[in-house]
């Protein structure tokens, strides 16, 4: 195989990070990314994010490409020969093909500069747990990069091979976790009456949550995780864990969907005479398409005959791009990665190399159209 974005993918690949712990994959993009040239690398963004500048011969806006280094904590059961070299570690959400098709995007910088302004290439630790872009608009070190257009592609299952999906307004859904403990007190199993069960209050809410189905009116909650009390038939149980996840289109819908099941908790916890503990986790903020960047995207792929595609949304899943949209103009699309194929976060999924090269054109025609805005 001579491609060396494909070599460059199917690397990264064998040697998956998890979140917050990208160190390895860093440097491997860093040394790719010395070889193209770039104004200067900075590196150490918001844990283990890795940044190269590309600058114009003139004055003019920055535009910023970004994508994730992160993998999941997931066996990989593909039979590939690029398979994962880490147990229980692996990319399956794709991001190993974004950074090849951001690292291809350094290349053709390195051949042909930006006309004007600046390009930044950012390499994003810990998507995958809501963290990552939230910590590098944090860092002190990324304030003078901070984009005026910011993109970022996600490929797609499920949607046909290259096909491209765009939109202004919602592109992936807001959501986070709350893990739920509650305490009581145990008792004889004869004599249930005479301690404290969380038994009761789990009932009220599992019931909750399946008020809160796909495709309703927005709101989704999900059962991620239950444990109650010990393993034991002579013991009522005191204690309960739960582990929801709530996600919803907007921010505001999400924050006022937390309060309802804080709310809800407090209140059965009060009336159950049990303690109760809520934290909150994984949290990903909306991504919203602003409409001016969403056309751009969208001529991009009209001059380059990407046909549009067949999907929905937002997606329902979330994508911590969302983040950047705060500071910046930002349009998040999503790319056909195959209809017959495994869908991410499947064990067996694995990201198309023939996606890289129209993807590395799509990137770099997007840049010439923020250029001409």
């Amino acid at each position: 195989m001579t491609d060396p974005l494909v070599r460059l993918r199917h690397d990264l690949h064998r040697h998956p990070d998890l979140s917050g712990n990208e160190g390895p994959t860093a440097r491997r993009i860093t040394a790719f990314l010395h070889e193209c040239g770039p104004a200067r690398i900075v590196d150490g963004l918001g844990g283990h994010g890795v940044a190269a500048i590309f600058e114009g011969p003139e004055d003019g806006l920055t535009v910023m490409f970004r994508a994730e280094l992160d993998a999941l904590p997931i066996q990989e059961r593909g039979d590939i020969f690029h398979r994962s070299g880490r147990e229980g570690v692996a990319h399956l959400c794709g991001h190993d093909g974004h950074m090849a098709i951001l690292a291809g995007l350094a290349r053709n910088l390195a051949d042909d500069p930006p006309r004007a302004g600046r390009v930044i290439l950012l390499f994003q630790p810990a998507e995958e747990t809501g963290e990552g872009a939230r910590a590098v608009l944090a860092n002190p070190r990324f304030t003078p990069l901070r984009p005026d257009w910011a993109f970022a592609l996600h490929n797609m299952p499920g949607l046909a091979l290259g096909h491209l999906a765009v939109a202004a307004g919602p592109a992936a859904c807001a959501s986070v976790g709350l893990r739920l403990r509650l305490n009581g007190r145990e008792a004889h199993a004869a004599q249930p009456e005479t301690g404290q069960s969380p038994a009761p209050v789990l009932q009220q809410l599992l019931a909750w949550v399946q008020q809160f189905q796909p495709g309703q009116d927005g709101r989704l909650a999900t059962l991620c995780h239950l444990n109650m009390g010990q393993p034991a038939f002579g013991i009522a149980p005191a204690q309960a864990e739960l582990w929801i996840t709530l996600r919803t289109i907007t921010d505001p819908a999400l924050d006022a969907f937390e309060r309802e099941l804080r709310g809800l908790t407090e209140t059965l916890a009060r009336q159950y005479r049990l303690d109760v503990r809520i934290s909150r986790h994984d949290h990903f903020n909306a991504s919203i398409n602003d409409p001016a960047a969403a056309a751009i995207v969208a001529r991009a792929a009209a001059k380059l005959d990407m046909p549009p595609g067949d999907f929905t949304l937002p997606m329902r899943a979330s994508e911590d791009f969302g983040a950047f949209s705060a500071t910046a103009r930002t349009a998040l699309f999503f790319l056909g990665a195959g209809l017959d194929v495994p869908s991410l976060h499947n064990p067996d999924y694995d990201f198309p190399d023939a996606l890289i090269a129209p993807a590395v054109r799509l990137f770099r025609t997007i840049l010439d159209e923020c250029q001409q805005v």
